[in-house]
């Protein structure tokens, strides 16, 4: 069967929920026993998010199989629950990259290159193909009789001029495949004047215009407003934009982020695309997402959790390790509150104030010193306080380099990232790091194994020895303070398959010490939390259950 293909693109103003509403799909054709999957094209010139400020752009999202991506990819895997690939993330970037290459190789015989056809017929190629290399590295497992559907986001909006050669490609390949094997949704905004109060379809009917201009007609509108869109505003914007009048839908905020694939099945969202695909829209299963919207509406608990950070001002840089708690949360019938601290602002002075009301201390992930002493504290207070503690990454280092200097003894102790001349570099460069002068795409990205320690409590959640957990980092744990280490109380709990790379740590005695060197945050899903988070969670809940019990 030929892939089918539904792009969606943003109009009017950016932030609209382009990627949400693209995820919602992805999930209602999924329960419809579709195969689902998505990418991303973003119009920067950049190769990659890797290197780019997370205040600016968000988080970095990691792939299984170790690429550097845009963070709406995590909405799509949290979404549709599927691993995504190198091959799902497109920028500018990485398609002049590539004809700039073929063009110093002479592929092009000498002939001048230019926008059309090169970089369109670039962009076109990276468009999904069946049977292409899954995250695991064999081809997709799909039946001749399976129907394949991929769904593409373009970044920005209608209108920029860096958007407008996926545009056109996406004309072009229209034309190539057939209106009926690739249609297009449109997400606009229709905004409401409080002074006349009435909602106004002008911006969405211009944005739709500009669309025309450029050879694309919308199949399916998706109205992001305030308030519901009656009739006679869904008659207008059909009107003005060439479709018919249940092809525009309304998008409504909601109380909870998964909510929105129930709301848009309400809108028949799926219904509309299937049709607009010329294939079935069979009924759709969706039992288990909504029984987890519906513990996620009704908790029974509430537990408040410190992320202590350095990119605090902006929440979508940590956007995956807040929803792992959340995942967390609901696998515990638990509301989960982050109390967001800047690790730079945290100090000896005012670290019980801080952090003493806590039912949970979260380190995440990070680069750089700023902030880094904020995060050592943190790790101290967590530990000698017996406040359940999860360190992510870098979070895991530091909670090593205070132990190093606080129980071993070592006031220098630290990584030598931070400090060069430290005489305790607990944490040490990887080897296979050390020649490296590009920071691009070179840090140790993706899934890696995992062996556990039996008997420890990353086993006992995991429930199995082997694991493969997601990386993105250059710095180890130095192998020469090890045995000093575990002989104090900090157990080695999971290693590399070798045992050469210390992937995770735990501290004897604590109802909840752990840190791990990758990033379990980029594999939770709301309806599948990770263990690490839900036992993160289970011991904050099991904290507040006692404070309540003291208080009686």
């Amino acid at each position: 069967m030929p892939v089918k293909y539904v792009f969606v693109t943003g109009g009017v103003v950016s932030g609209l929920g382009k990627g949400i509403t693209a995820a919602s799909l992805g999930r209602l054709l999924k329960a419809r026993g579709y195969h689902v999957t998505m990418q991303k094209f973003d119009p920067y010139i950049n190769i990659d998010p890797g290197t780019m400020n997370p205040v600016q752009h968000g988080e970095v999202f990691v792939t299984e199989d170790g690429v550097e991506t845009d963070l709406d990819l995590g909405h799509y895997e949290r979404f549709i629950d599927e691993n995504l690939t190198k091959n799902s993330n497109v920028t500018t970037g990485k398609v002049y990259w590539t004809v700039l290459t073929k063009e110093r190789r002479g592929d092009f015989g000498g002939g001048t290159v230019q926008v059309i056809p090169h970089i369109t017929d670039e962009i076109k190629s990276r468009f999904h193909r069946s049977g292409e290399q899954t995250a695991s590295g064999v081809s997709d497992p799909l039946q001749s009789d399976d129907m394949e559907i991929a769904i593409i986001e373009v970044g920005g909006t209608v209108g920029d001029i860096e958007s407008q050669p996926f545009l056109e490609a996406i004309r072009q390949f229209q034309h190539d495949v057939g209106r009926e094997n690739a249609i297009l949704i449109h997400v606009t905004l229709v905004p409401y004047l409080k002074v006349s109060e009435e909602l106004k379809t002008k911006p969405t009917q211009a944005s739709v215009k500009d669309l025309q201009g450029m050879g694309i007609q919308p199949d399916i509108i998706v109205c992001r407003s305030e308030l519901p869109l009656d009739d006679g505003i869904r008659s207008k914007i059909a009107q003005f934009c060439n479709v018919p009048k249940n092809h525009v839908l309304q998008n409504l905020d909601v109380e909870v982020l998964y909510e929105l694939p129930l709301v848009m099945e309400q809108e028949h969202l799926a219904e509309v695309a299937c049709e607009s695909l010329h294939i079935p829209c069979p009924e759709p299963d969706l039992s288990e997402w909504s029984s987890m919207i519906e513990s996620w509406k009704h908790p029974q608990k509430q537990v408040t959790v410190a992320l202590v950070g350095k990119y605090i001002s902006l929440h979508d840089a940590y956007i995956s390790v807040v929803e792992a708690l959340k995942h967390g949360g609901i696998a515990e019938r638990a509301t989960v509150n982050v109390h967001w601290v800047d690790s730079e602002e945290l100090n000896e002075e005012n670290v019980d104030e801080v952090l003493g009301s806590m039912q949970g201390i979260l380190v995440p992930g990070g680069f750089g010193s700023r902030g880094v002493e904020g995060k050592i504290l943190a790790a101290k207070y967590a530990r000698e306080n017996k406040i359940p503690y999860l360190g992510l990454c870098l979070g895991m280092q530091m909670a090593i380099v205070e132990f190093a200097r606080h129980v071993l003894g070592y006031e220098d102790a630290n990584s030598i990232e931070l400090n060069p001349e430290t005489k305790h570099p607990v944490i040490a460069l990887m080897p296979d790091q050390e020649d490296i002068e590009d920071i691009g795409g070179t840090l140790r990205l993706g899934s890696y194994p995992c062996v556990l320690a039996e008997g420890s409590r990353s086993y006992e959640l995991f429930g199995k020895k082997e694991i493969h957990e997601r990386h993105r980092h250059r710095y180890e744990v130095n192998n020469a303070f090890r045995k000093e280490l575990q002989e104090k109380g900090m157990n080695i709990v999971g290693t590399s398959p070798d045992n050469h790379i210390v992937e995770m740590i735990e501290i004897a005695g604590h109802p909840f010490y752990v840190g791990t060197q990758a990033h379990p945050e980029f594999k939770s899903r709301p309806n599948h939390a990770h263990p690490l988070f839900r036992g993160f969670i289970q011991a904050a809940v099991d904290k507040k259950i006692s404070e309540e019990q003291q208080q009686k």
